[in-house]
């Protein structure tokens, strides 16, 4: 069984896509209360049949959470090789995320670079496209990653023996 792409596996122009996820209304009303945004336009339906959009609209910060769950989480495809997430650049909001919508992530490697301080890491820059179920982008940007260039002891560990105890 395979648990993730080893570091030697991975190349620039490396494409991958997520497994879909639908937006629901719980979706909205869990991130409301957990961030503080209760805005109108993505509580209130009276209020988003007369924006611009017609309806109630996905929080931008919740499809943007979401994109990286459905990467790295949902995948497990760098599960040997993902230290931590280092940040988003160019990220723009494309379109609306509407309550129905099942979205998914297109991501390729776009840079491979050694890390400057550690020299069994490395920097993996993604090129990221949010997409719902027509198609249409909705989010975009980058995202970096910072890579073991080694299997990880936690991924490696986890597959060995079971731990015994002397008697």
């Amino acid at each position: 069984m395979t648990t993730g792409y080893r570091f030697e596996d991975l190349h620039v122009g490396m494409r991958f896509r997520s497994p879909g996820r639908t937006i629901g209304e719980a979706d909205l009303m869990a991130f409301a209360g957990l961030t503080g945004d209760f805005s109108e336009l993505h509580t209130s339906e009276v209020y988003g049949r007369a924006s611009q959009f017609g309806r109630r609209v996905a929080h931008g910060m919740l499809g943007l959470a979401y994109a990286h769950g459905l990467m790295w989480a949902r995948t497990g495809e760098l599960r040997e090789t993902a230290i931590a997430f280092l940040g988003i650049t160019d990220w723009s909001f494309a379109g609306p995320i509407f309550i129905g919508d099942t979205i998914f992530v297109n991501y390729w490697i776009v840079e491979i670079r050694d890390s400057r301080s550690r020299p069994n890491q490395a920097i993996a820059t993604f090129a990221v496209e949010l997409v719902n179920q027509d198609g249409v982008v909705v989010q975009k940007g980058r995202k970096a990653l910072l890579l073991s260039k080694t299997p990880l002891e936690a991924v490696a560990a986890s597959r060995g023996e079971p731990d015994t105890v002397a008697v």
